[in-house]
């Protein structure tokens, strides 16, 4: 506990929080009529005494890393340095995490904070590794040192999961998909054309569908298939997700993902996938060849359920403008599921193809020009959900697409800032990590039972929370850092609506993690 008690300091968050809420609630000086914002003549001056940092909820963070042991797990398994006068393998990996999760989008940004003097306070440092340094150690490491890397989060993971309640363990849903991550250099090691005419990289990304952390990121050339390598890393994170003690898992991918020689051992296995198939001839003329009973109407569920009064729908701009202009145009008018027993050329056992038919209609202005008929296949080995439920499953993968975009804008790290296969795959890999501490801080924010409802209201906000929201929200936090002794205060210097959650998830840091 800091010098100031946790009553004290509930009083001032709520003294500071009456004085925002009675600005708010002002209508502003009557006899003013000039604009609100009516500040005038700056002046500036440089604090002789006083230090703080915008980046208050950093300390946090590195209290996080230190609960859950990640430090130790990275230098016990990471062997790359061979001498260790200044800092050690975490130094490098938490480094780079942490300007991520500050809101830095390239390794020039570690600048701005090595020469920030309360923020290495905070970090207990008195200086950090610069850009230089940090791309050289990057340059280090292949991908043996990469995969013990990732095993080394992932040993930390298992940790935080264990913190969880049993409800936790009913289902892991592991999904795989690439994607591509241009550049504009001419001289990095490994990049490629890919299949968009992109000239990057195409890295690989295992997720957890349950919390959206990744798993496991393996970079590859610009022009490989989506799917090289997913086998090897998908039975990675099976076997993770087993001694984590999930009782059920399952492997979900679009088609590109539907490895039928691989089927037959995961169906042994016990785990259950649902892969997209492509629609080739021979696929789409037995779903011609069904009859007419075997299909069922598919209703779609609402996305949401309006709690109050409906309100009426503004008129539709765009399809406007597509009739006007009389622009082809595509309209859903139903959807139909059934399915089949199918036994891949690969496979060994004969799995359940769920078909959904999409009636289609084009349109060219207010003029119909003709009906289509479109195919989408499924393979799966689950024989007890209704071929809708699969669909529903499947579709739900589509979530991944919005963690790709995270962890290409939000952290950011699928990017390529240096000039090798690895030494970009090591950056991607560490900066990620700024990502799954953000989730790591969400799954470990406590919840009492006197207020359980809205801690677990506040736990699920955090944990959809954007990344640039987070950071918004609980990183830069205007702090001043003060050592006294062996303690290292963090005087918060203003008032947020999340200030309190923090808090509480701060304190939280500070105790053991539960056996």
């Amino acid at each position: 506990m800091s010098a100031q008690s946790r009553t004290d300091r509930a009083r001032q968050c709520k003294r500071r929080e009456r004085r925002v809420r009675s600005r708010q609630r002002r209508r502003g000086r009557r006899s003013s009529a000039g604009p609100a914002l009516g500040a005038v003549n700056p002046r500036y001056e440089v604090s002789s005494r006083v230090a703080a940092t915008p980046f208050g909820g950093i300390g946090a963070m590195h209290e996080l890393c230190r609960r859950v042991g990640l430090d130790q797990a990275i230098n016990a398994n990471l062997d790359v340095l061979k001498k260790r006068p200044c800092y050690h393998e975490s130094d490098h990996v938490l480094n780079i995490a942490f300007n991520a999760m500050c809101g830095g989008a390239n390794l020039e940004h570690l600048e701005l904070l090595r020469t920030d003097e309360s923020y290495l306070d905070a970090l207990g440092t008195e200086r950090i590794p610069d850009p230089t340094t940090a791309g050289d150690f990057c340059r280090r490491l292949d991908q043996d040192d990469l995969d013990a890397l990732m095993d080394s989060v992932n040993q930390v993971r298992s940790q935080v999961w264990a913190q969880q309640p049993d409800s936790f363990f009913d289902e892991a849903v592991i999904e795989a998909d690439g994607t591509i991550v241009g550049t504009t250099g001419e001289c990095k090691e490994g990049m490629d054309l890919s299949y968009k005419n992109i000239w990057g990289y195409h890295p690989l990304l295992i997720s957890l569908a349950n919390t959206q952390e990744s798993m496991f990121i393996v970079n590859r050339s610009g022009n490989r298939n989506s799917h090289v390598g997913a086998a090897e890393y998908y039975d990675k994170a099976i076997r993770l997700c087993r001694e984590g003690g999930f009782r059920k898992i399952t492997l979900r991918g679009d088609t590109a993902f539907t490895q039928t020689a691989f089927l037959d051992g995961w169906h042994n296995d016990k785990v259950q996938f649902i892969f997209g198939m492509p629609a080739i001839r021979p696929m789409v003329a037995r779903a011609r060849n069904l009859p007419e009973t075997r299909w069922k109407r598919l209703h779609r569920r609402k996305k949401y359920e309006v709690a109050t009064t409906p309100r009426s729908r503004p008129e539709n701009v765009k399809e406007q403008i597509v009739t006007d202009r009389g622009y082809k145009d595509v309209h859903l008018e139903y959807e139909d599921v059934a399915e089949f027993r199918h036994q891949p050329s690969r496979c060994q056992a004969t799995y359940r193809i769920v078909i959904v038919r999409k009636n289609l209609r084009w349109m060219k202005g207010q003029e119909e020009f003709w009906p289509e008929i479109r195919y989408l296949f499924y393979i799966t080995n689950d024989t007890r959900s209704p071929p809708e439920e699969i669909v529903f499953s499947a579709n739900k993968r589509c979530n991944q697409e919005n963690l790709i975009d995270q962890l290409k804008n939000g952290v950011p790290a699928l990017r390529a800032p240096l000039n090798t296969l690895h030494a970009n795959g090591a950056y991607m890999v560490m900066a990620s990590l700024a990502w799954n501490l953000k989730q790591w801080f969400a799954l470990l924010m406590p919840v009492s039972n006197r207020w359980r409802k809205h801690h677990e209201r506040e736990k699920a906000d955090v944990l959809r929370m954007e990344m640039r929201t987070f950071i918004n929200a609980m990183i830069r936090l205007p702090c001043q850092v003060v050592r006294s002794g062996r303690r290292t205060i963090y005087r918060l210097l203003s008032w947020s609506p999340w200030l309190r959650p923090f808090l509480r998830a701060a304190d939280a840091m500070r105790h053991p993690l539960r056996c």
